[in-house]
């Protein structure tokens, strides 16, 4: 019998999604989608009557009118069905445009089997390794009330933010953001013009993984392919690459 992909509510392939978590072991980027209203759909995707794996597509925000395919998991016993479950699902979601992770690896396979015009639109850095780079004078100054980052941490929404300050001016702009699963966070950083190429950025990348670590977090980061300077930046502060965020269209 061919398998099947029915709609259902996010909270029925919750199950589903907390295997999925389990096996991805790593910063999930597109995992709070679920949690925003009307943002994603999610089918179960059956065998026989079974449940089989789940997936979901995103169809508001950026992705409004233009339903894109960012989640699907098969459970192990069912992986050689995969590529019957995926056409199911992409007959009944309707999606013609496909957002992942690289290292999801059965989704990577059907990106690489169905889709064309494949892009990477951001690298995915973990921290791997603890530095010690010099302040040179630089100051680390919290602008997020405390109240604010536990509630933030709780509701896996919202950041933290930091001020660096050279000699007492304003040299860059931080933050750690919760919009994950636990217990990941993203760092974000800019540095002004004035005060780059001095190392105040990988510094200031050092500081918000200490703070992360400190908030029971584990500090992840993104950036552009073509930012070279922005990966040099992460890799001196010991992040390091594991992954893309690949995009592509589904063909036919």
């Amino acid at each position: 019998m061919r398998p099947e992909a029915t709609l259902v509510t996010n909270d029925a392939v919750l199950p589903l999604r907390t295997r999925f978590r389990q096996e991805m072991s790593c910063q999930i980027v597109h995992d709070s989608l679920h949690t925003r209203r009307g943002w994603t759909s999610s089918y179960v995707l059956e065998v026989n009557g079974t449940a089989a794996g789940f997936g979901s597509i995103a169809i508001a925000g950026p992705w409004n009118n233009k339903p894109t395919i960012f989640e699907f998991y098969v459970l192990p016993e069912y992986r050689g069905r995969a590529f019957d479950l995926f056409e199911a699902f992409v007959d009944a979601s309707a999606a013609r445009f496909m957002e992942i992770q690289s290292n999801d690896t059965v989704l990577a396979v059907m990106l690489h089997t169905y889709a064309r015009d494949i892009w990477s639109e951001k690298i995915v850095f973990a921290d791997q390794l603890t530095t010690a780079l010099p302040a040179n004078g630089a100051v680390l100054q919290q602008l997020t009330a405390d109240e604010e980052i536990q509630l933030s941490i709780a509701e896996r929404a919202g950041q933290v933010e930091w001020q660096l300050q050279v000699d007492g001016q304003p040299a860059g702009t931080g933050a750690i953001l919760f919009h994950y699963n636990q217990p990941y966070c993203d760092l974000a950083m800019e540095i002004a013009e004035p005060f780059r190429r001095r190392g105040f950025g990988s510094y200031l990348v050092q500081e918000l993984k200490r703070a992360g670590y400190q908030l029971g977090s584990l500090p992840c980061a993104r950036c552009s392919p073509d930012n070279v300077a922005s990966r040099k930046t992460l890799q001196r502060a010991g992040l390091v690459p594991f992954a893309h965020i690949l995009n592509g269209t589904i063909a036919g």
